[in-house]
């Protein structure tokens, strides 16, 4: 008995040993620090001496450093190029110690991103003759770097066929690791790097699976192949959509920087992945992932795009998938791109062929092609909910039967009950099944596998498209634009589940239909990159300021744009200023610029604390802050009003600059189209240019009144060229203010 007893005091004591182990360790936590670089002492050579060596100080000054059960401070990242600083992991005594130190701005918990998950350059009306494919070369020699889930490199899409040499520009570098050789970079696939340091910071006993910049999860090489996938001949996805896949911007090179693991998401390797985008050269950065509703301060991919602008490069990121209510929005920074995600003109469906040779389409994605037949096409009261396995598996023939099922707003859980019950098959309507109810139909038959385009009216905002106003701050109209969203065909890991038949047969694809923000991002990123490879001198501002302008707010039938969720007209904050027009924006006419000055005396305005408006900026001793302005030089104008009354008259003045692109000498007169409840006027009315490069000014105000129903209102101003091809749009809304981020 004396063995047994022994051994069990020494495992207790063990588990206790561990325990306390496992708690002291979880005292510490990563950091993000923001230092104010001005402030670095003359003895360090570079950035990363000195962040490492305050890490050093601390470890020599903290007492529980030297504590026997806590791991050590640990450096994860130094950062330099769009904020400074780094990442640590600290004790909370270590980070009061460094807040002791020079050059400390401020600090926050390191915390996890969430991702906002052939046929569009032709909807888009890209086309080899004319317009931005032509100009830009189809992208050429720009480059778009995609900080995502990673790279399927073997992919057809990111071939480097007719692709000349890498630009000497190009500082970056295609790091080696698991299943992930130099070799698989080219022309085409320019860079890879990947950085999951913050993974490792959060729990050192973790294994990472693929510790390369592969993906395995299939986001990111999807949104590498819609910003810049090359030319790649008959795909599908399982038959839908058939044809030659290619990306937005096809000869554009491609840096793709790996931060999102099946491990986990942090913000400290997705700062680290944008810092080293931009040292590396990239013209263009494409981001799908978002943050909870944080404050400007809080907000890392703000904070890092922030920094990126100060260097000449444009973020463009996904509005996220939280819609349709509103100020369901993130990256709605005034600095960042911000991309709502739309419907196109093509859908994939099939066919039921009953008995009295009636057709019906309906949606399908049926992944085989398949030919169903010799079946009962079944519409019951009882049954039509589709909400029980039970009742639905109590048919006489099951195997056999095509059930009939009405909305009852849960269709994925219907989808899920109809396939547990083994029916042959399910048919969803959301309309009024009148046409089953007076009689049968034996012998019907459904096709699948078809595609069809034209399909109007088209675009229509997704339901799932976040909404504005930005929480983070609403002086700002987000999201900006339009784009393709739904339904995406683009690349994808052979070896990665991709859908499935019933419950048992799991399939996979080398391309895949997909929707969401994300797949909106980086068409607009790739629009944007040729952009850029045309008009090299325009400035990240002007870049967006292009697109925006010349963006439709009609649809294919030449009606506004439509709101999926309600099928009424969106507005400027369900779709921003319309849906992207690549070839207009070629040529604006006029653009809305804005210098880094410009958005420093934004941050001025904001009553931001030093430590506040220093961590978005880097440093206030670097900066000017004798102009403060919250009317910042913005292609689009919000008023706000309050959610409760009285509603009285309210008047908010905009002032704005616009310099002509064109050719040269031109003449504008404004169009006003006043929002409801509303009056707009304009001082000029006419502006003239003699030259090319030349700026006007002009003033708008807006007098408007709230209502009780929280209404958001739609009006524009439009310079319209005399005797010329321009017409430069901007949407007017009104809008209740919403609780802001604190």
């Amino acid at each position: 008995m004396g063995l047994p007893y022994f051994h069990f005091l020494f495992l207790s004591w063990f588990l206790s040993a561990h325990v306390f182990c496992l708690l002291a360790t979880a005292q510490r936590s990563t950091y993000i620090v923001h230092l104010d670089k001005s402030l670095m002492p003359n003895i360090f050579a570079d950035h990363h001496h000195w962040h490492s060596s305050t890490i050093d100080s601390i470890k020599a000054t903290v007492p529980s450093s030297a504590d026997r059960f806590h791991s050590a401070p640990k450096l994860v990242y130094s950062y330099d190029s769009v904020f400074h600083g780094f990442s640590a992991v600290l004790s909370q005594d270590e980070l009061q110690a460094l807040k002791k130190l020079p050059g400390f701005v401020s600090a926050y918990k390191d915390t996890t991103v969430e991702p906002h998950t052939t046929h569009t350059p032709d909807f888009l009306k890209l086309n080899p003759s004319s317009g931005l494919w032509p100009a830009s070369g189809l992208g050429q020699d720009v480059i778009i770097g995609v900080l995502d889930s990673g790279i399927w490199p073997e992919s057809a899409s990111f071939r480097d066929d007719g692709m000349p040499e890498v630009p000497k520009r190009w500082k970056g570098i295609c790091k080696p690791g698991t299943q992930f050789n130099t070799s698989l970079c080219n022309r085409k696939l320019i860079g890879a790097n990947y950085f999951n340091k913050g993974i490792l910071a959060n729990d050192p006993t973790v294994n990472i699976s693929m510790n390369s910049a592969r993906d395995t999860d299939g986001h990111g090489t999807h949104v590498a192949s819609i910003a810049a996938g090359n030319f790649a001949k008959g795909v599908s996805h399982f038959g839908y959509a058939p044809g030659t896949a290619r990306g937005v911007a096809p000869r554009a090179r491609l840096a793709v920087y790996k931060f999102s693991f099946n491990e986990g998401t942090f913000t400290s390797d997705l700062i680290a992945a944008m810092d080293q985008a931009v040292a590396d050269g990239v013209d263009m950065i494409s981001i799908s992932f978002g943050f909870r509703f944080i404050p400007l301060y809080e907000d890392s991919i703000s904070i890092a795009s922030f920094g990126a602008m100060m260097k000449g490069v444009l973020v463009s990121a996904s509005a996220g998938n939280r819609g349709p209510g509103i100020g369901s929005l993130n990256n709605g920074s005034p600095w960042i791109l911000c991309v709502a995600s739309g419907h196109t003109d093509r859908t994939f469906a099939g066919t039921l062929t009953l008995g009295n040779g009636l057709k019906i389409r309906g949606w399908s994605l049926f992944p085989a092609r398949a030919l169903v037949t010799d079946s009962t096409v079944i519409y019951n009261k009882t049954l039509a909910d589709c909400s029980s396995k039970e009742l639905l598996s109590q048919l006489s023939d099951p195997e056999r039967t095509i059930i009939i099922c009405e909305d009852n707003g849960d269709f994925s859980d219907q989808m899920r009950i109809v396939t547990r019950a083994r029916l042959k098959a399910g048919i969803f309507i959301s309309e009024d099944p009148g046409v089953f109810r007076s009689a049968t139909f034996p012998n019907p038959t459904i096709t699948f596998q078809e595609t069809h385009l034209d399909a109007t009216p088209a675009p229509v905002v997704a339901a799932s498209s976040a909404r504005g106003p930005s929480r983070s701050y609403m002086g700002i109209a987000k999201p900006d634009i339009l784009a393709p969203g739904v339904l995406i065909l683009a690349a994808y890991p052979p070896n990665v589940f991709a859908t499935s038949i019933g419950e048992n047969i799991e399939l996979s694809t080398d391309y895949i239909l997909e929707s969401g923000t994300s797949m909106a991002a980086p068409h607009a990123a790739g629009i944007a990159a040729m952009l850029k490879g045309v008009h090299p001198e325009w400035s990240p501002s002007a870049i967006r300021s292009g697109m925006m302008t010349t963006a439709d707010p009609l649809d294919n039938t030449r009606k506004p744009i439509k709101d999926s969720d309600i099928n009424k007209a969106a507005t400027p904050l369900d779709m921003g200023s319309g849906h992207v027009d690549p070839n207009r924006a070629l040529d604006p006419g006029l653009v809305y610029d804005a210098t880094p000055q410009d958005y420093v005396n934004l941050l001025c305005s904001l009553n931001f604390t030093e430590e506040q408006f220093k961590t978005i900026a880097r440093s206030s001793d670097n900066h000017n802050c004798s102009n403060p302005s919250a009317d910042l030089n913005y292609p689009s104008f919000i008023a706000l009003y309050p959610l409760e009354g009285p509603f009285t008259l309210l008047e908010q003045k905009f002032r704005r600059t616009v310099t002509n692109v064109g050719q040269g000498a031109a003449t504008y007169k404004a169009k006003i189209n006043a929002p409801k409840n509303t009056t707009v006027s304009v001082s000029p009315q006419t502006i003239m240019f003699k030259k090319k490069n030349e700026k006007q000014n002009y003033t708008l105000t807006i007098r408007y009144l709230g209502d009780e129903g929280q209404s958001r209102n739609v009006g524009s101003i439009t310079w319209v060229e005399e005797n010329g091809n321009h017409s430069v749009r901007s949407p007017i809304v009104t809008s209740p203010i919403i609780e802001i981020s604190s």
